[in-house]
């Protein structure tokens, strides 16, 4: 894990900074074949975008949705995740009367949701292959984790001969808690105390979904 303090003045200018100095603390993973990056939409793709050129790695998204309890949505009782993968929280769902029924009922909802997102972003292309490659997933930062500790389980049902989580900046117990659930994390800044993942950028605007297609179907171009 590689940290460093952040001084007065944020220390990424923009996303797209943050991925080219993220690119450097990956080094080691540029120009291997079984590499691929997995960038959250919408903020981890201009990150992703930059460690994906600088290793030489093919760029996708991979996207999360949480399965919130009816009424109480901020309670997450699992995520579903690109490729219809289906992560259960055991703690909440043991917990639901007639648990399995409401959550297959938020899933055909929030599956309908996250299809269109996928085409939205990935048009008819499909998704990468992550069985027994080295995959890094890569974020603008992580404040609670929870999107990707969801990522990182759905990933693992798919047997990555490696996974990495990479981030610009991370609150130091998040940090602990997505790096017990992957082989490797990295974060450059582990701000103390940690107000929000904006407080890491100069400019933190939000990324559009005409940035983030623009941003995938210039990476698929040929080098």
């Amino acid at each position: 894990m590689t940290t460093t303090e952040l001084s007065e003045r944020p220390p990424f200018r923009d996303r797209r900074d943050a991925g080219r100095a993220l690119a450097q603390a990956l080094a080691s993973y540029a120009n291997r074949p079984e590499v691929v990056v997995l960038a959250l939409p919408r903020g981890g793709v201009p990150v992703g975008f930059e460690v994906a050129r600088a290793l030489a790695a093919p760029l996708d998204v991979f996207l999360v949705r949480k399965l919130g309890v009816p009424g109480h949505e901020e309670l997450a009782m699992g995520a579903l995740a690109s490729g219809g993968l289906r992560v259960v929280n055991r703690q909440v769902f043991d917990q639901l009367p007639d648990a399995r029924a409401i959550l297959d009922r938020v899933t055909f909802r929030e599956r309908a949701e996250l299809e269109r997102r996928e085409r939205e972003y990935r048009g008819d292309t499909s998704p990468p292959a992550v069985t027994d490659h080295v995959v890094i997933l890569v974020d603008d930062g992580l404040a609670t984790g929870s999107t990707m500790r969801a990522a990182a389980a759905a990933l693992r049902q798919q047997h990555p001969a490696r996974l990495i989580v990479a981030v610009p900046t991370a609150a130091r117990s998040t940090s602990a808690q997505v790096a017990s659930h992957v082989d490797e994390f990295v974060s450059l800044t582990q701000p103390d105390p940690f107000f929000a993942v904006g407080a890491s950028y100069e400019n933190f605007s939000e990324v559009s979904d005409m940035e983030v297609r623009s941003l995938l179907s210039e990476a698929a171009r040929p080098a």
